[in-house]
């Protein structure tokens, strides 16, 4: 019968780092890690554990003896217990056995590299030396993570989104590495974002309720195929983006909380360790150890699955003290404000942490209030993310779509708002799987209309976001007018494409993610007020607006002119920056997109008249409820 041995992965070093909050990597040190001791194989566990007054590795490997192997805690009063066990090896399940004075608990693994499938618990001793075939994409993804790049996300939840029609199952990580990425590429988007894929207990949290930081989840099969499949997006030139949940967690018995017998990773007080909204535990941000463990999952997740960016969820939850919360249930920051304090740390050093070690990747907020400078840099006094969601335009935007188009000219300052803040963040336009649950609809079906009018509604909708400054983020099945809310446990109706408003929606965005693509003007200064000019933003009673998005040189401006209403209008004038003949490269109206192909500018030359305040002009047709884009020639 093996005993556990002394031994450690620990240096001083690690320690000091460790109890200041800097240290980033410490999946290399916790967790349960394979190694040869003394000619010996077997695995050495490490787990932070300062309340505990034992704790035993029990597994399969002794029956969940809870006596066998005992842990040695350290002597420095780091809270670490460790030790290795011979023969313990690759697959091998465990938890640990952690007895305080308020009792005792069986935990999984913090640190653990894969975890059993749900709704089993147990831990899982794991390693892979999968062989990364992406060296030329890790080489030159800075120029497709860049801010001058084009960036349009879909967003995916990988266990709705096809299934395996003859076994009905959903798709494993590998059968998503042929169908997804052939997908995702053939419709030209230059990312996919993962809702979350860190191991979950319970299905219906969408994977936002997370239990194995460090573990893919195993829904879908083993640590090293979850590697392939982001291999296969960068074979393809197609970023990955994963989402991150630091905000909260679950308050499972096998999970983080009450881990050691006290409030080790959640706050102590409640006002700030319990989220109401979500019943789930808040990570105590201004512990130093809690805080080495979140920064070391960013990293874990860039370092060794080659992720290109982690979208953060719920940073606004994390901003505030008052958040969800009523007078009296929170308790001001030390200078009477209302900002976590703590969190704003947290947040600057992950980020400076991980563009330090990563600086060609991308960190995106989602974050809805109007905290200032979330994506500037650190050293400029902002939280540091690279890009943040753009709520404000994404409310608007479908509150204005969602009217009747004869109502529309009342509300045209509601479209048109979001180009008063549009450059003070760096932000991302999202219709993300938020806006289609809970009785809020499909994206298709807020559309006003017949069927005709709401599937030309939604192809306005996805023109005005394709030409609007800013990187773009799509949910699944939107792509395609998903008629249907999104149901996380149902396959989305990829049979809809069999009718033509939905293959002319699904080629839409097909096509408008390659016009983003191809022009310069589009994505150069998508984050620049260089960038965009209105040609005319006041002409409500026809519910028409115009304006120019500029490139690096005069040669790539583009002209959007988009008709707000089913009314056609076959003379409509609009003012140029100069004289010259206009090319249509665009137009949304076209057969292939299910339109009239009735109202094409295929070459129109401008005239020396004043209009708009300026002193060329040009007369369009523009098509119903369509938006025409144009250029110099």
């Amino acid at each position: 019968m093996s005993k556990v041995i002394a031994h450690s992965l620990f240096s001083d070093f690690d320690i000091s780092l460790f109890k200041a909050g800097k240290h980033y990597k410490l999946f290399e040190k916790f967790g349960a890690h394979i190694i040869t001791k003394d000619g010996i194989l077997g695995t050495y566990f490490a787990v932070w554990a300062p309340n505990a007054q034992k704790v035993a590795v029990i597994g399969d490997f002794n029956y969940w003896n809870t006596t066998q192997h005992l842990l040695n805690v350290r002597w420095d009063s780091s809270g670490i217990w460790e030790g290795f066990i011979p023969f313990v090896n690759k697959g091998n399940l465990y938890k640990y056995k952690i007895t305080s004075s308020t009792g005792s608990e069986e935990k999984a693994d913090p640190y653990a590299r894969r975890a059993e499938h749900p709704p089993k618990t147990a831990s899982v001793v794991w390693e892979d030396n999968y062989g990364w075939k992406d060296k030329n994409w890790m080489k030159n993804r800075k120029k497709h993570n860049s801010l001058e790049a084009p960036f349009s996300v879909y967003e995916v939840h990988l266990g709705s989104w096809k299934k395996q029609l003859e076994e009905n199952r959903f798709l494993s990580y590998v059968e998503l590495a042929d169908d997804l990425v052939t997908y995702v590429k053939e419709m030209n988007f230059t990312h996919v974002e993962f809702m979350p894929i860190m191991e979950y207990p319970y299905d219906p949290s969408w994977g936002y309720q997370l239990t194995g930081y460090f573990a893919p989840t195993a829904r879908f099969g083993y640590p090293d195929e979850f590697k392939f499949l982001v291999d296969k997006f960068h074979e393809n030139n197609i970023g990955v983006l994963l989402d991150w949940v630091p905000s909260h967690f679950p308050s499972d018995a096998h999970g983080l909380g009450n881990f050691d017998g006290s409030c080790l990773y959640e706050h102590p007080d409640p006002r700030k360790g319990y989220h109401q909204d979500w019943k789930s535990l808040i990570f105590n941000y201004g512990r130093n150890e809690v805080k080495s463990f979140l920064i070391s999952n960013a990293i874990f997740w860039l370092q060794e699955y080659h992720a290109d960016g982690l979208r953060v969820d719920a940073v606004a939850s994390m901003l505030f003290l008052d958040y969800s919360r009523k007078d009296g249930e929170w308790e001001p920051n030390q200078f009477g404000g209302r900002e976590n304090l703590e969190v704003i740390s947290f947040l600057k050093e992950m980020n400076e942490a991980v563009y330090k070690n990563f600086p060609d990747v991308q960190t995106i907020a989602e974050e809805s209030t109007s905290f200032p400078m979330v994506s500037s840099p650190v050293f400029l006094g902002g939280l540091g993310f690279g890009m943040k969601w753009m709520m404000g335009w994404m409310h608007d935007t479908l509150d204005y779509f969602a009217k009747e188009p004869i109502y529309r000219k009342h509300h045209q300052n509601e479209l048109t708002f979001s180009l008063n803040y549009a450059f003070t963040e760096n932000f991302m336009l999202p219709l993300s799987h938020d806006e289609v649950v809970y009785g809020k609809k499909s994206i298709v079906e807020k559309m006003p209309g017949d069927e005709w009018q709401k599937f030309a509604n939604l192809r306005l909708l996805y023109c005005f976001m394709f030409t609007h400054p800013g990187a773009k983020l799509l949910f699944q099945g939107d792509e395609f007018g998903q008629t249907s809310e999104w149901n996380f446990n149902s396959s989305l109706d990829w049979h809809l494409l069999e009718y033509d408003v939905h293959k002319g929606a699904q080629n839409i965005v097909k096509e408008l993610n390659k016009l983003y693509k191809k022009e310069p003007a589009l994505h150069e200064k998508q984050f620049s007020s260089d960038g965009f000019e209105w040609i005319d933003h006041g002409d409500h009673e026809n519910s028409v607006i115009s304006f120019l998005r500029k490139g690096k040189t005069a040669t790539e401006n583009i002209i959007i002119v988009l008709n707000l209403t089913p009314i056609p209008r076959e003379i409509y004038r609009i003012g140029l920056p100069k004289n010259g003949t206009l090319k249509e490269i665009f137009n949304s109206d076209e057969i292939q997109y299910n339109g009239t192909d009735n109202f094409k500018n295929t070459t129109v030359v401008s005239e020396t008249i004043d209009w708009n305040l300026r002193e060329h002009s040009v007369v369009l047709k523009l098509p119903p409820l369509g938006m025409i884009a144009l250029k110099y020639s």
